[in-house]
């Protein structure tokens, strides 16, 4: 299956952080205020989508492909991959895993986000052990991987957290996002042909209503609530967080 590539700044580029979404437009809901912010502290981002989310109801793949680099500009990652996988059809297969290796060791990310643990796609929480079992074999040395005629180094991240999506999951942590949910929820509305429009005349799904549209502004808000700031987003974490002292937490 193909893939294809959005690249702003240079090949094999050692990132910060490489967000994972099973489909385009997974990681702008996910997490896009997150990395909006991350971003503008000068982090180095990169973005790979597992599908090209073709069985979605409304729009296409080709539509999806360009929204999807209009996103990546609005959060201003400096790479955006599609790996090509199934959509609806994702598996924690051989092959699946390898793709994913290389992407790690492409980027080299100190952190991994990938999907929600559990959610309504079924595609979701497959992506979301898919990319971490990814992390783990892409630090064996025994595992070889060559791209372009060229051996890659081994990589493993320092953390994979897994944002949250459809159901209610409880977070392990938040981010405070006050000042970037304007820009996330612009980068989410880049995907036109999957959320709400009220002048669109394609079918109505779950994620295209308006009640839907105002849930990322709620949902964030009622985090923020919960953690003493305007707006965040939650996340899982796989392992014990170990802090140095307690800067950088909001009081």
């Amino acid at each position: 299956m193909g893939s294809f590539v959005f690249n702003l700044i240079f090949e094999n580029m050692k990132t910060d952080i490489l967000a994972f979404g099973a489909h385009p437009d997974d990681v702008e809901l996910g997490c896009g205020g997150t990395i909006a912010k991350l971003v503008s502290e000068g982090k180095i981002c990169a973005i790979v989508d597992l599908t090209k989310g073709e069985l979605g109801t409304r729009g296409t793949d080709e539509t999806r492909k360009v929204e999807a680099m209009n996103a990546a500009k609005i959060l201003g990652v400096s790479a955006r991959e599609n790996l090509g996988m199934k959509d609806g059809f994702l598996e924690n297969s051989e092959e699946y895993q390898m793709r994913i290796v290389k992407m790690i060791r492409k980027y080299r990310p100190e952190i991994v986000l990938a999907n929600a643990i559990d959610d309504r796609h079924p595609d979701h929480a497959k992506g979301a052990k898919l990319v971490s079992d990814a992390c783990f074999l892409a630090g064996l040395r025994k595992i070889e991987t060559v791209v372009e005629g060229e051996s890659q180094e081994v990589w493993r991240p320092k953390h994979v957290f897994h944002y949250i999506q459809w159901k209610d999951i409880k977070p392990e942590f938040v981010i405070d996002i006050s000042e970037y949910l304007d820009q996330k929820i612009e980068a989410c509305m880049a995907f036109k042909t999957q959320f709400y429009d009220p002048t669109s005349t394609e079918p109505v799904t779950p994620i295209a209503t308006k009640d839907f549209y105002e849930s990322l502004t709620y949902r964030a808000q009622d985090l923020g609530r919960l953690s003493g700031v305007a707006y965040a987003e939650g996340f899982t974490t796989e392992k014990l967080i170990a802090m140095k002292n307690f800067d950088g937490i909001v009081w």
